[in-house]
C-alpha cells in the first residue's frame, strides 16, 4: 500500500522538476507565479437513456467514481422539458472534479493507458475555449481500466474538460504538449 504522505503523482513531478523551466524559458517569464499549471479536471457524463431507465444514471455515476477516484455528483435537470420527457430534478448526468494529486494521477492514466486503448486513434483535436481551457471527448468510457468490460450494460461517452491557470491558448497548448498530450496539428 502507498504512504500517503510521501507519494508523488508522477506528472505532478514531473511538472515540478522539468517543465515548468521549459515553460519559463519557452515563454520568458519572469516571476515563477506566471507559469501556467493545471488547475482541475472536469468529467462529465451526460446519460440519454436517464428520461427512460434512473438506474443507468446511477450505474453510470458509480463507473465514473471508479474512473476518477472520487465519488460522482448526479447532475439534475434545471427545469422541465415536455417533449424531451425530462421532470425538474430528474438525474440526468454525473460529474467529477478533479485536483491536486488525483488530477495528476488521471491525466497519467488518461494520456499512457486510456487514449491508446481507443480504436482507430490519431491524436486529440486541440480544442480550447479561447481562454485557456481544453475540453476534449471520449466516446467510449470502457477504455479505462478501471471499468470491467464484462459488467457494462452500456457504452457511455464522456466530456473531459482542463483548466488551467492562462488565459492564452498557445501558452495552454504548451503546457498540455510537455505533458504528452498526443495532439493532432
Amino acid at each position: 500500500m502507498l504512504d500517503q504522505a510521501t507519494y508523488t503523482p508522477r506528472l505532478k513531478a514531473v511538472f515540478r522538476d522539468t517543465i515548468r523551466g521549459a515553460l519559463k524559458e519557452e515563454f520568458g517569464f519572469t516571476n515563477d507565479m506566471q507559469i501556467p499549471r493545471l488547475e482541475k479536471i472536469v468529467l462529465n457524463m451526460g446519460i440519454g437513456e436517464a428520461t427512460r431507465d434512473t438506474k443507468k444514471v446511477k450505474q453510470g455515476a458509480e463507473e465514473l467514481s471508479l474512473i476518477a477516484g472520487q465519488k460522482a455528483v448526479m447532475t439534475m435537470a434545471k427545469k422541465s422539458i415536455a417533449g424531451f420527457r425530462v421532470r425538474e430534478e430528474m438525474p440526468l448526468g454525473a460529474k467529477v472534479t478533479l485536483r491536486g494529486d488525483r488530477m495528476y494521477d488521471f491525466l497519467d492514466r488518461l494520456i499512457n493507458v486510456a487514449l491508446p486503448r481507443v480504436r482507430d486513434f490519431r491524436g486529440v483535436k486541440p480544442s480550447f475555449d479561447g481562454r485557456g481551457n481544453f475540453a476534449m471527448g471520449l466516446k467510449e468510457h470502457i477504455v479505462f481500466p478501471e471499468i470491467e468490460f464484462d459488467k457494462v450494460d452500456e457504452v457511455l461517452g464522456m466530456d473531459i474538460i482542463m483548466v488551467t491557470s492562462t488565459s492564452d491558448d498557445a501558452v495552454a497548448k504548451s503546457l498540455l504538449k510537455h505533458f504528452n498530450m498526443p495532439f493532432t496539428a
